[in-house]
């Protein structure tokens, strides 16, 4: 157990939720910022059982004089920014807004660690849509990126910032290059959590159809409250660096809809509908993680295989609807 003192952007988020759990359970004392504009709830917190057990500290990432004040209210010693405007759909209609939060944002957390605990580690949540059209089969730490959303592109401003202050700085910064996590917490404009909630609302009989767009896309699928370990893990390192944290393994969309269909014994053929609407316009088509570093020099490994999670996203679905 530590009496260590952490600090979350983008706490009630999903990923926000699970680590919060996670550093609780280790001893830590967890402080979070709740940006009044966001419309996200505490929710996520409740759901995890730790609502009550986070210190909130109104603030917002682009707002650098806030972010000061939260470090020095809170004392961090390990700061996670996972704080993002995370919907890669979205991002085409709010380019602005979505550089701004996700790249600005970025740099303006970690200047903030700059200037007030240099040296507190840093985390920054980068994602596999900055390696976007893809360069190589299997994508690890010294894959080129190529990012293919206005999302991408202000992600790997913040990765390359986080490797500037490391470098230019000193800092103890790593990046985490997730690729796709889910779980029951996930935002339902999210694919895998979009399939899961209207599998569930079918089978209840609330809603008869599924709509999407490109179910031939292929995603490196893995468990959110298995890759918040990773971003621990990377702050315990005794040298800051970059890692790939992924499954190895790559599945379609459409397969992943078959796994959630079959679990409540549908015909996916009978309610699945493809609409020219949710297609991108610019389309990433295939992901594949290669987490051979992470398991390495961390000794991650992810631990829940996408059936398990997408069962467990469903029956979670069903309890919710029911409710």
């Amino acid at each position: 157990m530590t009496n260590k003192s952490a600090l979350i952007t983008g706490i009630t988020g999903q990923d926000g939720a699970y680590l919060s759990k996670l550093l609780l359970e280790k001893g830590y004392k967890v402080h979070g910022i709740l940006a009044r504009r966001s419309t996200d709830t505490l929710w996520r917190l409740r759901e995890v059982g730790v609502e009550n057990d986070v210190h909130l500290i109104d603030g917002d990432l682009t707002d650098l004089s806030s972010m000061i004040r939260a470090m020095e209210m809170s004392k961090a010693e390990e700061v996670y920014n996972l704080g993002a405007q995370s919907f890669v759909g979205s991002s085409w209609s709010q380019p602005i807004l979505t550089a701004q939060v996700d790249g600005v944002g970025a740099l303006n957390v970690i200047e903030s660690v700059r200037i007030a605990n240099p040296a507190a580690k840093f985390y920054q949540a980068s994602t596999s849509e900055m390696f976007g059209l893809i360069q190589a089969e299997r994508q690890d730490e010294t894959t080129p990126f190529y990012p293919r959303s206005p999302y991408g592109a202000a992600k790997l401003m913040a990765h390359w910032m986080t490797v500037n202050y490391r470098e230019s700085f000193g800092l103890h910064a790593s990046s985490g290059i997730l690729f796709n996590h889910e779980s029951p917490l996930r935002g339902i404009e999210f694919v895998t959590r979009k399939v899961t909630h209207a599998v569930a609302s079918i089978k209840l009989g609330k809603s008869r159809e599924l709509r999407l767009g490109n179910i031939d896309a292929k995603r490196d699928w893995g468990f959110a409250g298995d890759y918040v370990e990773a971003m621990w893990l990377m702050t315990q390192q005794d040298v800051a660096d970059d890692y790939v944290v992924a499954t190895g393994i790559t599945t379609t969309v459409r397969e992943m809809c078959e796994i959630a269909f079959e679990h409540v014994g549908l015909n996916m053929a009978d309610h699945l509908v493809i609409d020219p609407k949710f297609f991108r316009p610019a389309e990433v088509d295939v992901l594949l993680g290669n987490p051979a570093k992470a398991q390495a020099n961390l000794g991650w490994t992810p631990k829940t295989s996408l059936k398990e999670l997408i069962v467990m996203m469903v029956e979670a679905d069903l309890r919710r609807l029911s409710a």
